[in-house]
Order: C-alpha cells, then sequence, then structure tokens
C-alpha cells in the first residue's frame, strides 16, 4: 500500500522573513491575473515567482516563465532565501477558519510528506477526477525547470479508529512551529516532527492505507511523467531516485474541518439557445417547477432551496431573469440507464447527472467540449454565476449540490474519474509553506 515518508523540507528562512504571508501564496490555479502581479508586487522573494511566473512579450525559448522559475530557485538557495531542514521531518499542517456562518472556527489538520508515487492501476494512490493536457504540460515545464514539487497535492485516507489522528494531536499540542495569517484570515500553523520514533510510526500507520487524491490531479499525473521521463533519459530503475516520491498534505476522510464546495456551470454560445425549448425538453427526465423571486439575493434564495435536499438529484436553471427553474430527477434509472457501463456510485453522482442527462443530451456539450471549455466554464460562487447571466456574459447557469466524500471515495474505489471540476476542496493549501527540491 501506500509508502509515506518524512523529508527535508526546503523552506523560507524564518530568520529573513518572520511572515511567511509576504513571501507564500495560494495555489497557481485559482489565482487571476491581477491577484498574480498583486503578488508579484508584494515581495521580489514570493513564491508566485517560482511556481506561477508570468509572462512577457519579450519571452524567448531562453528566457520565459519557466527559465526564470528555475533560476530564482537556483538563486534563493544561493542566497539562503530557501534553505532545506537538516533532518528529514514529517509536517503537521493546520489551518483555522471561519465559514461565515455564526458558527466556530473550523480546523483542518493534517501531515505534509512524500508518498512513493504508484500508476493508478496499482490501486494505491486513486483519482476521482478527469484532468486537462493543458494544465499539466505547464506543470511538467516547471518541473523540469525547477526541479521540486512547490505545493503538496492534497489526498485523502482512511482512519475510521481515529490512530493517526491521535498521534497528529499528540504531536501538535505545543505552540506550532509556524504560524502566520494569510490575506484571507486563515491562520496557517506548521510542526516539525524529527522524532525517528514518531516518523516511524507514522510510516506504518500508512503502509495499509489508500490514499484519494482530492486535489492536485494535474499535478499528480505531471509528477509521473517527470518521473518516466527522468528515469528515461538516466537509464535509471523506478524506485532508485528521490522523484520517485511526491509531497502530499494527507488529510483523513473524518476531519471535521473537510469541506467541499460545488462548482456551478456557466453555458455561453451554445446555437439557437432557446430557453423554452430547453425547458420543455427537460421535462422528459426531470420535473422542472418555475419559482419566481420576490426580493432578496437570487443565488442565497436558490443555495438555499437545493441544499434542502436529501436523497433527490436537483439542479437549478437560471437565465437571467426574476425566475429560476427547479430540475428534479423523475428516476434514479435514467442516470443508470444513461451512463450504461459505469458503477451506481459515478451513474448517481450530481454532476454525472447533469453533465449526461442535460448538457450532453440537450445541449450538445460532450466530454470534448467540456475538457476544452468550447461552451461550458466552471465557478465556484453561486453569485458570480447568477451575475454573469445576468450581464449576459453567459446564456445560462446550472446551479448544483456539492459533491459528498462518500461520494469521492466510493467512485475512487471504483476506479472511476468523475467529470473535470467536479469537487472544490476548502480551504485551499498554500504554497510556498514547504518545498520538495529533487538532489541536483
Amino acid at each position: 500500500m501506500a509508502k509515506v515518508i518524512p523529508f527535508r523540507g526546503l523552506r523560507y528562512n524564518i530568520s529573513k522573513f518572520p511572515n511567511l504571508g509576504d513571501v507564500t501564496a495560494p495555489p497557481y490555479d485559482i489565482i487571476s491575473e491581477a491577484e498574480q502581479q498583486e503578488l508579484y508586487n508584494k515581495n521580489e522573494y514570493n513564491i508566485i515567482r517560482v511556481d506561477y511566473g508570468m509572462d512577457f512579450v519579450t519571452d524567448t525559448e531562453d528566457n520565459n516563465r519557466y527559465t526564470r522559475s528555475g533560476d530564482s530557485m537556483r538563486r534563493w538557495i544561493e542566497e539562503e532565501v530557501l534553505i532545506r531542514d537538516d533532518a528529514p521531518a514529517f509536517y503537521i499542517y493546520e489551518q483555522i477558519f471561519s465559514l461565515n456562518d455564526g458558527k466556530p472556527a473550523h480546523s483542518l489538520k493534517g501531515i505534509m510528506s512524500l508518498v512513493e508515487l504508484r500508476e493508478f492501476a496499482d490501486n494505491v494512490i486513486l483519482p476521482h477526477e478527469e484532468t486537462i493536457s493543458k494544465a499539466k504540460e505547464d506543470r511538467l515545464k516547471l518541473m523540469r525547470a525547477t526541479g521540486a514539487n512547490t505545493s503538496p497535492i492534497y489526498s485523502l485516507y482512511l482512519d475510521d479508529e481515529e490512530t493517526i489522528a491521535r498521534l497528529i494531536e499528540e504531536n501538535s499540542d505545543d505552540a506550532p512551529d509556524i504560524s502566520f495569517m494569510t490575506a484571507d484570515n486563515i491562520r496557517q500553523n506548521i510542526w516539525i516532527v524529527s522524532d525517528e520514533s514518531v516518523t516511524d510510526k507514522i510510516s506504518r500507520l500508512f503502509a495499509n492505507k489508500q490514499l484519494f487524491i482530492a486535489d492536485g490531479h494535474h499535478r499528480y499525473e505531471t509528477a509521473l511523467n517527470y518521473r518516466r521521463e527522468r528515469h528515461e533519459a538516466e537509464g535509471t530503475e523506478i524506485g532508485s531516485a528521490d522523484y520517485d516520491y511526491v509531497m502530499m498534505m494527507l488529510v483523513s476522510m473524518s476531519n471535521s474541518g473537510l469541506f467541499v464546495f460545488p462548482t456551478h456551470r456557466l453555458v455561453r454560445d451554445v446555437d439557437r439557445f432557446d430557453e423554452t425549448l430547453l425547458v420543455g425538453f427537460l421535462t422528459e427526465d426531470f420535473a422542472a417547477a418555475k419559482i419566481h423571486f420576490t426580493e432578496g439575493d437570487y443565488a442565497s434564495i436558490i443555495t438555499d432551496r437545493l441544499s434542502k435536499t436529501v436523497d433527490e438529484k436537483l439542479f437549478a436553471l437560471y437565465t437571467g431573469e426574476n425566475y429560476y427553474y427547479l430540475l428534479t430527477l423523475r428516476d434514479l434509472s435514467l442516470a443508470d440507464a444513461a451512463t450504461e457501463g459505469k458503477s451506481e456510485a459515478y451513474s448517481r453522482l450530481d454532476v454525472t447527472v447533469l453533465h449526461k442527462l442535460i448538457l450532453e443530451k440537450h445541449l450538445g456539450i460532450d466530454m470534448e467540449n467540456m475538457r476544452n471549455q468550447k461552451n461550458l466554464s466552471y465557478v465556484r460562487d453561486a453569485a458570480d454565476a447568477v451575475e454573469a447571466v445576468k450581464h449576459g456574459d453567459y446564456q445560462c447557469a446550472f446551479l448544483i449540490n456539492p459533491t459528498k466524500i462518500s461520494e469521492i471515495r466510493e467512485v475512487a474505489l471504483a476506479n472511476e474519474k468523475m467529470p473535470q471540476k467536479s469537487t472544490y476542496f476548502w480551504p485551499k493549501l498554500v504554497t510556498g509553506l514547504v518545498i520538495n527540491k529533487f538532489n541536483d
């Protein structure tokens, strides 16, 4: 099963950067152009310059975002901006955050470690979501330039008896070794655990575990490709190099701070789009109730109604007016029939039902179209989805409920992958806390 080991992390020199909020960043794939520029301006040593460098019109084959990333990392190591820990360690990582729902703050806590790369067919590390080739190409170029994992892959594991959870708590009782606030008011805490008796025990406890990738599918597949590429070029055997491992943040599926938000779908540029015809077609498989808004925030009204479902498959269709359609799947057997050969876990996902019985069947948006984002865009915030349609930027929006953790587990165990953008784990892990740098 999973081989999980401590490592000598490359970290920012705290004596030079006492507040890591100045030099860390959100994950690259949620950063807008404006946020990228803001992080560039924030500090000349911000990790953004390595993990998600800017493109310039003067770029050439020898001077571009990737070559600059590699140069920055090498220079920062020489200048001791980044320093490697003396001993292999596990890094207990905690995020303390609020959902602004009036409830006490939540804590998400896990272990940052190295995990031996395994092909998905080995059933040790399991994906749950499809990936996009363009993103993998970008991350591979970055790995070639830096020889490093600059951010951790977010993975889950089963710990029903909470054996690992208790060990994590025992080793994070004292004040953290690192603590700071990020711009989104989330407290970031790190405990560095290098005691061999503890690290050996943690490794043993993971030895019988499967790991479920939550966030970072592109980076995991990139790490597999990088490993293959390096071994072929150097004529070495798999398992003999430090790049046979990848950096991961491991979190128990039972952790109370684990939250998954929905990713809503926005539709654009569909030929001959007609709301009345579409709703008429949808009534083949769905009960469609037209609900008018009286007052209040449209997005909140829709998401509140969707959240009240238990076992039904519900969606909201919004077309920019002062009403929306509540779509309720008439029978789960319709989902099963539309996904013949797939597991029940996959067939009955909300995103599967939406994609197969609505987007593909009635709007002609198939999997290839989705991968290329030709007629489909994705947005996490329901208010942004509503506003985009109301302003005429999109023809309609489909608002959905979040995928459940149990559904992620069951789909992965069935060796299947959800459509891309099926999950949005939050809060996002910070980039730049710990780097896994391969030996040159």
